[in-house]
């Protein structure tokens, strides 16, 4: 049993824009992008998303090609930055940067969630995809394809690699 993760395609959105969990458009160069993912992919036995759009357009292409109908979970979306949802990271307040780099596991300068807990969740909802022993394709985001190869909690390293739109990493 193997779990796919999948980051959605290009967002229409401006480089440098902390996005998390905004729900966005996706680029015009979706179609693309969607086909490079499908012609990467194997077959699975079931499929599911995370629910925003982004994820869900993608999840609709991939169910559509392997005759899967997605299911979706809130659990898989992107980490909640809170107020800083839809701001360029250069004008996010250096003290609130500051904040949560001096405790980047538990700070919430934004409002929003803490690594701690977004890596929590994912760990979560990945546990529970595997219980059945179905393999699954998982269309998701960035930061829950990092959150999901930290560690037993103990290695976040994995927050400073970076992951490809239409990346793809099976667990």
């Amino acid at each position: 049993m193997a779990l796919t993760l999948i980051r959605h395609t290009r967002p229409a959105v401006s480089s440098g824009i902390c996005y998390g969990r905004s729900d966005l458009a996706l680029a015009t160069t979706f179609p693309e992008e969607a086909n490079a993912v499908l012609a990467k992919l194997e077959p699975a036995e079931a499929l599911v998303s995370s629910p925003l759009g982004r994820c869900r357009a993608l999840a609709e292409r991939i169910g559509s090609a392997f005759a899967l109908e997605p299911a979706y979970d809130v659990r898989l979306q992107e980490m909640d930055f809170g107020t800083w949802e839809g701001q360029d990271w250069n004008d996010i307040p250096r003290a609130e940067l500051d904040a949560w780099a001096a405790d980047f596991l538990h700070a919430r300068p934004h409002g929003g969630e803490s690594v701690h807990a977004f890596v929590a969740r994912v760990h979560e909802v990945l546990a529970a995809l595997r219980k059945d022993g179905l393999s699954r394709l998982v269309v998701t985001h960035a930061g829950v394809i990092k959150a999901s190869t930290v560690a037993k909690g103990t290695d976040f390293s994995a927050f400073q690699t970076s992951v490809a739109y239409g990346g793809i990493l099976r667990i």
